[in-house]
């Protein structure tokens, strides 16, 4: 399989980019700060992985005193379409409307077993009242 450049950044790239679109710039201790909430990372790491974004052109930087401050350059809906996009394009042959109909027979089939469980969830609920 030949490796090709992706728009979708890997996880942790996606990360940093989550938690800077909300704070529209940060610095790498901002970053560092928002991502410790879901994953405690060392502030190198931070440093490395906004450095790589900045160098893929997935962020700006800018000098501001003694340190760098990032800015997303896409937005997160832009990100979102680029993803939604790169599905559609790698699993379902750049069909969206294949997408949907899968999405559809998702949802029904998880309609169909919550319906399936239903009945002993109301026996259960049953036998609950009469040991009471």
């Amino acid at each position: 399989m030949s490796k090709t450049a992706r728009d979708v950044p890997p996880p942790l790239e996606l990360l940093c980019l989550k938690a800077l679109w909300p704070l529209r710039e940060g610095n790498v201790k901002d970053v560092q700060r928002a991502v410790a909430q879901t994953r405690p990372l060392a502030y190198t790491t931070i440093m490395t992985v906004l450095e790589r974004l900045a160098r893929k052109g997935k962020l700006t930087r800018r000098k501001q005193g003694r340190a760098f401050v990032y800015a997303p350059t896409m937005s997160e809906d832009a990100m979102r379409r680029v993803a939604v996009r790169e599905l559609v394009d790698s699993f379902f042959g750049g069909s969206a409307e294949d997408l949907v109909r899968f999405l559809g027979a998702a949802e029904m089939a998880t309609a169909a077993a919550a319906e399936r469980q239903a009945p002993a969830a109301k026996a259960d609920a049953r036998i609950d009242t009469v040991l009471l």
